[in-house]
């Protein structure tokens, strides 16, 4: 079984940044399931109309936006205050 470690205040993500992230997945998901928004042939880009460039575009766009959110939540690792894990800790060295 898994044990978790208590979250701390300075690992708490504020209100806002979690909006934020919401936002940006939101943008991500919605660019590509809202079909009127990509859904013309014109402007063309070379050879290519425009619903299949947008979708190209898209893929690395939400690569980006996802990382982006990564970013904001991840938190850092909290090093081990028991004496026990600290042993363990040493006995891996």
């Amino acid at each position: 079984m898994v044990r978790h470690s208590p979250v701390t205040k300075s690992q708490a993500k504020r209100p806002a940044v979690k909006i934020a992230v919401a936002v940006m997945l939101a943008v991500a998901v919605l660019g590509a399931l809202w079909v009127p928004i990509y859904a013309h042939s014109l402007p063309k880009l070379g050879a290519f109309p425009f619903f299949y460039w947008y979708q190209l575009i898209l893929v690395p766009v939400t690569a980006i936006l996802c990382w982006i959110c990564y970013l904001l939540l991840r938190t850092k690792p909290t090093t081990p205050t028991t004496p026990t894990a600290r042993h363990r800790e040493g006995v891996r060295r």
